[in-house]
């Protein structure tokens, strides 16, 4: 038999220890040969003026993706060697020489990375197509694709990958000539570095992350921190909260344990002794990979939420600045669809001096405005007095803009007698300032008048052809089209931060998972004494899921937390309510990470009891 045929026998025998390696492999190599064709696409390519915005998109998300998924299958690889030197050692003592360990190793690893990249490839093939119609129909795009394979995209996902299992492997054949026989037995017991918790660095972590949370609390407009920093003001948050979260998981949790064992009342319950003390230990052993945990989860939920946030409100956007479907500068025209609303206005441009230089406005006088507050299903605005004006100002914000409370036209002085923060015309035709008149001073005004036309149609969705055949018109704006570009870009970003955020979850779930099942390794003789002093295994079972939901729910509780207040400052930021699309977006996450706690409970116990 050769070393070959041996490699390939030890990946079959093991094939239920390798499961969850070989598949978040093979998931891997999917998302990434799905990129890869969306990347390499033609149609995707041709598609409207919004494909020089997708093609960047997509090789910035290709790149993340190479770097993540090569960083994550090394660390993956690390666990299962470390989790194999016990028989490396034991190749070692019969006598088989070092270069044919190393070499077996090589093979195994070769032929899991080769079985991974076919099925993975081969899955993608069919993936990537399903997957493309579901970016097309995010974006709200009419194209049609066949079943295509872009071979570009094979021969890159190839050699990626390629390279990756032989970085892998080589790191396999090294184990043997970096450790002596000793270290190989021991390994299973070699934890990661014991750091020392004490009240002092418990108080700091605490401190630290406060301070983190504080500072990206800041408004960015007001806050001298932000004034003073600018743009290393974001490094410094992201600096401190990984520095508290490593603070918190090497001395906060293992404090608050340590003081739930020191209590007799609590410690002497049930299995609670056991539960805490294993608690200690794990905490301690991967306080460092809880700490990544919690970083890579913040990063997915914060990144995720957000594109989602702007996604949901994408429509609300659209007909917030053009609330009417067609907008156009001349006369009226015939419509080809069903019309709910046709109004003409008549619009003066007038330049008012203010405190901070001259500022210009369109004018509507206030019978027009009447007109169109009535389509919009506004309240009945109250009749101006001869010296008062609207002011209606759909970008005002109070930590930017001028407050406006007198303006000046034709030499006499008008009050603004109340300011509207939305629209009832198209942005893009009349401009983001409007004044409101009483129709007298209108007419008086000397400034010559423009005649607009502004409609609303049914299902305006759905009218391109409509809004193409009146693009000709002078300073036209079109609610579809802007629809259809605002879904194009905001759909390519949902479905790139959606399968990002889907392989850091997965990254994240598998990592957890193997430190687990290494641990549960170790555990086995100490849950058959348990058994055999007569505890039972609905006791044993219990213990399990507490410690299991602990290593699972520290990280991603804090991870929620992080997330929470980065899509805090990011909807102030913005200026957008996050809270719905955000609470669905976490549920997907959270239900997906249950998936994994469940999974892990389940074969920790069947492989310990």
């Amino acid at each position: 038999m050769t070393l070959f045929d041996l490699a390939k026998k030890n990946v079959v025998r093991n094939l239920s220890r390798y499961a969850l390696y070989v598949g978040t492999t093979i998931f891997s190599i999917i998302i990434y040969f799905t990129f890869a064709t969306l990347k390499h696409s033609d149609e995707i390519s041709g598609m409207a003026e919004t494909s020089g915005q997708i093609r960047s998109l997509m090789n910035a998300s290709t790149f993340i993706l190479l770097v993540f998924v090569a960083l994550f299958i090394a660390y993956s690889n690390a666990f299962f060697l470390k989790g194999r030197k016990r028989e490396v050692g034991l190749y070692s003592l019969l006598g088989v020489r070092k270069k044919q360990i190393g070499t077996l190793l090589l093979f195994e690893n070769l032929v899991i990375g080769a079985v991974s990249l076919l099925v993975g490839i081969g899955l993608g093939l069919l993936g990537s197509n399903a997957l493309l119609q579901l970016l097309l129909r995010l974006m709200n795009s009419d194209l049609s694709i066949g079943f295509t394979v872009a071979t570009s995209a094979l021969i890159e996902t190839t050699l990626v990958f390629v390279a990756i299992f032989l970085f892998t492997s080589f790191q396999g054949y090294r184990v043997i000539y970096r450790f002596k026989l000793i270290e190989l037995f021991h390994a299973d017991k070699k934890g990661e570095d014991v750091p020392q918790a004490s009240p002092f660095m418990a108080l700091l972590g605490v401190l630290v992350l406060g301070a983190a949370y504080w500072i990206a609390l800041q408004d960015l407009a007001t806050s001298p921190l932000w004034g003073y920093l600018t743009a290393a003001m974001p490094l410094l948050i992201i600096g401190l909260t990984i520095v508290g979260s490593g603070l918190l998981f090497h001395s906060v949790l293992i404090f608050i344990l340590a003081r739930l064992k020191a209590k007799e009342r609590f410690a002497w319950r049930r299995l609670n002794l056991l539960t805490t003390s294993q608690l200690l230990y794990r905490i301690r052993g991967n306080a460092k990979t809880l700490t990544l945990i919690s970083i890579i989860s913040a990063t997915a939920i914060t990144a995720g939420g957000a594109i989602f946030s702007v996604y949901y409100y994408a429509e609300q956007q659209v007909t917030s600045y053009a609330p009417y479907t067609f907008a156009w500068q001349g006369e009226t025209r015939v419509i080809d669809a069903d019309v709910l609303h046709q109004t003409t206005v008549l619009e003066k441009t007038v330049r008012v001096a203010g405190e901070m230089g001259e500022r210009e406005y369109g004018v509507i006088d206030e019978s027009t405005f009447r007109d169109v507050a009535s389509d919009m299903g506004w309240e009945t605005p109250e009749t101006l007095a001869a010296n008062q004006v609207y002011l209606i100002d759909p970008f005002y914000d109070e930590r930017f803009s001028i407050d406006v409370t007198e303006v000046e036209l034709d030499g006499v002085k008008h009050e603004v007698a109340s300011r509207y923060e939305e629209t009832p015309l198209n942005v893009m035709t009349f401009g983001g300032l409007l004044l409101v008149t009483p129709d007298d001073v209108f007419t008086a005004l000397p400034e010559p008048a423009v005649t607009y036309q502004a409609v609303s149609v049914a299902d305006y969705k759905e009218q391109t052809a409509l809004s193409e055949s009146l693009s000709d018109e002078a300073n036209f704006s079109s609610a579809t089209a802007l629809y259809s570009e605002a879904m194009a870009v905001h759909g390519a970003l949902l479905f790139v931060g959606s399968f990002l955020g889907l392989v850091f979850l997965v990254a994240t779930g598998s990592i957890i998972y193997f430190k687990t099942m290494t641990e549960a390794e170790e555990d086995r003789p100490k849950y058959a004494v348990l058994r055999k002093v007569g505890i039972s295994k609905r006791d044993v079972k219990r213990t399990i899921r507490q410690q299991v939901a602990v290593v699972f729910l520290a990280p991603f509780s804090l991870g929620i937390v992080h997330a929470s207040v980065a899509l805090v400052a990011f909807s102030r930021l913005l200026g957008m309510d996050f809270t719905v699309p955000v609470l669905v977006w976490m549920g997907v996450y959270s239900a997906i990470y249950t998936l994994y706690y469940v999974l892990t409970v389940r074969r920790f116990t069947k492989q310990v009891i």
